[in-house]
């Protein structure tokens, strides 16, 4: 009997020994805290910070710390895209990444003709060049992000100069509002009240139903009566916030963390006290590195000062995964896995984050929690236009003349939008199309631009409106070439998961970008990814193209 088969036998371990100058350099970085498996992502990153990237070396010795085989963490590193990791013999990469969105928003303001200008100027010994998904800048597109610094606006000139400066990472938005200033200002009065008797769970969950508030994080499923499910399920109880915005067009919740963290974070604790949440887990996007610093800081003066007794309260790091901001992948990722979406049910109100019952949420509609019950259900409800209740952020982009968010009424149309919070469309520039929920949401022609923006008003129409990221084309812009930017994103971030989406957006990108569409076809596999994707994505995935073939034939004959 060979060696091999002996140790098969017997136990004994098999593939790439553990190095020991390697378990030093992990065991240092883990700095004496004992492994813990749902810290799986966090403990990569802190590899890869230190060494620029995951070698093989690395990877086994962190599995034998963690008591893992090393293909669970190699899986986990090779799933998400912020991980370089490195095959037997490669060279790491140049020290300084230059990352290009691509994304619809930066493409139409000349992505391509940046990333092809610093191609051409590059010194690979030194930095090298990547194409990216969104970055959740787009209101400043094209946006380049240099280390981690992002660049507004960016054209090779200021790249190349934050590079030669060595001006490189990202640092905490200065005009947030800090712990001292928001207590100065009344904050957390309202979360002692609820804590102290003053208010009671019962009336606070009615008062969040009265108002109306839906998720807006895309689904739209109303808080109040989340709150009341997930409550009435036995057991410790778990809340998780999802800060992973990573639909294109979308960077509403970014706007309001870096200006106002402290009215999520009340409102963070007053949703775990009225559900009986023990522990709360944020996951916030890796390309936000600045509002990471803002968070750690500001959660540290929480800590240092705390309002009441506080809730466990973990700040976890994405790691470049547009599937994570679907909510059962988010809870993967917290879990230190791959972040594939979960068949359902059961749903992660019963059984969530580490198998207990689990309160999702999106920032933003935490973010309004305390406004709201602080000036009543019919303040937040009263605010609607065209038969609609409530307000919305907007994350407008494209081709108007004032970018960013807009809070308007719901029901707004998307002409009114434009016309009285964007300043009307650029210059020289008509309405042509616009996306009214990010690459996901499908596209209308302008025609249909008198259509109420909101929850359950556009899908009669192809669309729907998620997050309220609006992309705004004119009749300088190709919506095919639009269409086709969504898919191969969509591509891109499948998880690969389910044949239907995983084959699906790839042969929908290679018949997208043929000169004549094979309507017939691509109906087809629209259809069939519709049908049999197991999460939002694959599902979502064709609605840019169906609304090239329904609205926009003449581009595609």
């Amino acid at each position: 009997m060979g060696k091999q088969q002996q140790g098969r036998r017997h136990g004994g371990r098999r593939g790439r020994s553990v190095k020991p100058e390697a378990n030093e350099q992990v065991a240092e970085l883990l700095r004496g805290e004992r492994p813990a498996r749902d810290r799986l992502i966090e403990y990569l990153h802190r590899i890869q910070d230190r060494y620029g990237a995951l070698s093989a070396d690395h990877l086994v010795a962190l599995a034998d710390l963690m008591q893992l085989s090393p293909v669970e963490v190699y899986e986990v590193a090779t799933f998400y895209h912020h991980f370089d990791v490195l095959k037997e013999g490669e060279t790491p990469p140049p020290p300084l990444t230059v990352r290009v969105c691509d994304s619809v928003s930066c493409e139409l303001a000349g992505a391509r003709g940046l990333i092809d200008a610093l191609k051409e100027g590059l010194d690979s010994a030194r930095m090298r060049i990547q194409k990216v998904p969104c970055v959740g800048r787009c209101q400043e597109a094209p946006v380049a992000v240099v280390g981690t610094r992002p660049i507004a606006q960016a054209t090779p000139e200021r790249v190349l100069e934050a590079v030669s400066q060595g001006d490189v990472s990202d640092t905490a938005p200065s005009q947030a509002i800090d712990y001292s200033r928001y207590v100065r200002e009344q904050g957390y009065s309202l979360l002692k009240a609820c804590v102290a008797g003053e208010r009671d769970r019962e009336s606070v969950m009615q008062v969040m139903a009265d108002s109306g508030l839906r998720g807006l994080g895309g689904a739209g499923f109303p808080a109040g009566r989340k709150w009341r499910i997930v409550s009435g399920f036995p057991g410790k109880r778990l809340l998780a916030v999802n800060i992973d915005e990573g639909e294109p067009g979308t960077f509403k919740d970014r706007h309001y963390l870096e200006r106002d963290p402290h009215r999520f974070l009340e409102g963070m604790l007053i949703a775990a006290w009225a559900v009986g949440c023990e522990e709360i887990y944020i996951y916030l996007r890796d390309e936000y590195a600045g509002c990471r610093q803002l968070l750690e800081r500001e959660l540290q003066r929480l800590r240092t000062e705390p309002p009441i007794a506080l809730p466990a309260i973990h700040l976890r790091r994405g790691a470049g995964a547009y599937i994570c901001g679907e909510e059962s992948a988010m809870i993967e990722s917290l879990e230190g896995k791959r972040g594939m979406p979960r068949q359902r049910p059961p749903y992660l109100a019963e059984v969530g984050l580490f198998g207990r019952p689990t309160l999702e949420h999106n920032f933003e509609t935490l973010y309004w929690v305390r406004d709201i019950l602080e000036r009543g259900a019919d303040w937040f409800a009263g605010h609607g236009v065209n038969g609609r209740k409530g307000l919305r952020s907007f994350s407008v982009s494209g081709r108007v003349n004032r970018p960013g968010v807009h809070l308007a009424p719901a029901g707004i149309t998307l002409r009114q939008l434009v016309d009285e919070y964007c300043g009307g469309m650029l210059p020289g520039h008509r309405l042509k199309a616009y996306f009214p929920g990010g690459a996901s949401g499908g596209i209308l022609p302008a025609a249909l631009a008198d259509l109420p923006l909101d929850f359950d008003t556009l899908q009669a129409h192809g669309c729907f409106i998620g997050s309220a990221a609006i992309i705004v084309l004119s009749d300088q812009d190709s919506v095919r070439n639009a269409a086709l930017n969504a898919m191969r994103f969509f591509a891109h971030e499948s998880c690969g998961q389910c044949t239907p989406c995983r084959v699906g957006t790839r042969k929908a990108v290679d018949l997208m970008e043929a000169k004549q569409w094979d309507q017939g076809l691509l109906h087809e596999l629209a259809q069939v990814m519709e049908d049999a994707s197991i999460c939002g994505l694959g599902q979502a995935a064709p609605n840019p193209l169906r609304s090239v073939l329904r609205y926009f034939p003449e581009e595609i004959a």
